[in-house]
């Protein structure tokens, strides 16, 4: 790729600009408010698509949040390149955490800081660059796509259907995408597998009314108690998960596997210190690469009830309510899983309460064969920018989306990515790396270049 660091070089202040204008956007997609902005991020990749040189770009609505969409067919005999990522964040809280504004992007010690620097609009924005290079130095070696949608970080709910309805639009030999990371800096890793997700909220309901503790303590069932307890029946000592039927679908992974996975480099001491925990935990006889790749998990993502407020208040709540969350590993269906922990946990619950669960969305794991020529594109890419043949791994994260696209569109996906454990996505202080950054729009075009070469 003739020129590709001195444009980089060139550009780099005005690719810093454009993106931190895309970062001051706050595109929630999960908060109802945020649905102005969601348009305003849509708009924003429209024109970014489009200045750097694609023949055209559209906004689609969906009964959610929008769909930005471009592309460029220079020749329909080529191979065609999708390229996925997603303009929406994850909500700020707690904002008190945060040491800078989120939507107010920074440069500090050498990284970019604000929500979405590295999910995804960081990474996203990465293959626009490496686009814009390849065009406009006449280097596209193939057609190019982009799908850029509002609502991964709240389940891809209405992306399904669009790509139902818009197959021709999307028809292409492969998925692209960089919302993954790698295992450390200076170590590349492509990932080959996710995690599948099933998400739900929980309601506890006691009295029909919140209630004087003292007066009432003890005869009455306490909905935070009862929630707890029930929370803690679902994993048992060994860290496994107890919900009936649960792992009768998990594929285990031969000793051959697991043995390739641990050459993987892991400092299990600079984890601990990294995270400020004296101790890991997890399911017994598995290692934590392990415990993040090929083992599901249970999470409660949150909990709530009663007084939290300064001071002290006496009082028996009337309700509790959990968001919790189970990854699943391939095979797992995230439909069969929501609906068992649904059953089992309401049929579990005293007759002092009652229980709703709620499924609210989930998707399916994701594996990737490496001997797809897409795959030795990816593998000679980062080759060529870090000195180094990438590791593959299996993510512990999930991208409900990704599974969809192969089962609607019949397309493998590439998982290119270049984030960073400390880069704190969904978490305050997100960030990413400027290296990061700079050395992904660098190696993006070697994995164009390389997918065409072996597609021929």
């Amino acid at each position: 790729m003739e020129g590709l660091k001195t444009y980089i070089s060139e550009n780099k202040e005005r690719f810093l600009n454009e993106l931190f204008e895309l970062l001051r956007i706050p595109s929630i997609s999960s908060i109802e408010s945020h649905k102005p902005d969601m348009y305003r991020a849509a708009e924003m990749w429209k024109k970014i698509l489009l200045d750097a040189g694609a023949d055209k770009a559209e906004i689609y609505d969906t009964p959610g949040n929008p769909i930005t969409f471009g592309e460029k067919i220079i020749d329909p005999k080529l191979p065609t390149v999708l390229i996925y990522a997603h303009m929406d964040v994850m909500p700020v809280d707690p904002i008190e955490l945060w040491n800078s504004d989120p939507f107010d992007p920074i440069i500090k010690d050498g990284l970019i800081i604000g929500r979405g620097a590295d999910d995804d609009k960081g990474q996203g924005f990465m293959h626009a660059k490496a686009f814009e290079y390849m065009v406009k130095t006449n280097q596209l070696p193939c057609n190019v796509k982009f799908l850029i949608e509002g609502e991964e970080e709240v389940g891809s709910v209405n992306l399904p259907k669009f790509c139902e309805d818009h197959k021709e639009l999307l028809k292409s030999d492969v998925i692209l995408v960089s919302d993954t990371s790698m295992i450390a800096p200076g170590i590349p890793s492509i990932t080959t597998g996710l995690r599948g997700l099933a998400y739900w909220e929980v309601e506890v309901t006691g009295p029909n009314r919140d209630l004087h503790s003292g007066l009432f303590g003890g005869a009455v069932a306490n909905p935070i108690n009862v929630l707890t307890k029930l929370i803690a029946q679902m994993t048992d000592d060994d860290g496994k998960i107890t919900i009936p039927g649960f792992y009768d679908d998990v594929i285990e992974v031969t000793p051959e596997e697991r043995k390739k996975m641990a050459q993987a480099p892991f400092d299990e001491e600079n984890y601990k210190d990294a995270l400020s925990v004296k101790a890991l935990s997890g399911e017994k006889g598995y290692s934590t690469s392990e415990r993040t790749g090929i083992r599901p998990s249970f999470d409660v993502c949150g909990i709530r009830g009663g007084y939290t407020g300064e001071g002290a208040k006496t009082v028996l709540p009337s309700k509790a309510y959990a968001k919790i969350s189970s990854r699943l590993v391939p095979n797992q269906d995230h439909e069969k899983i929501a609906q068992l922990f649904k059953e089992h946990f309401e049929s579990i619950a005293p007759k002092s309460v009652k229980v709703e669960v709620k499924i609210l969305h989930g998707g399916q794991g994701y594996v990737c064969p490496i001997d797809l020529p897409a795959y030795q594109a990816a593998e000679m890419a980062y080759e060529k920018v870090f000195n180094r043949k990438p590791v593959p791994v299996r993510s512990g994260g999930s991208i409900p989306i990704i599974s969809t696209f192969e089962d609607i569109l019949g397309i493998k996906t590439i998982l290119m990515g270049f984030g960073l454990e400390s880069d704190a996505i969904h978490s305050p202080n997100e960030n990413y790396p400027l290296e990061q950054f700079f050395t992904g729009i660098e190696a993006i075009p070697y994995f164009f270049e390389n997918y065409v070469k072996l597609m021929k």
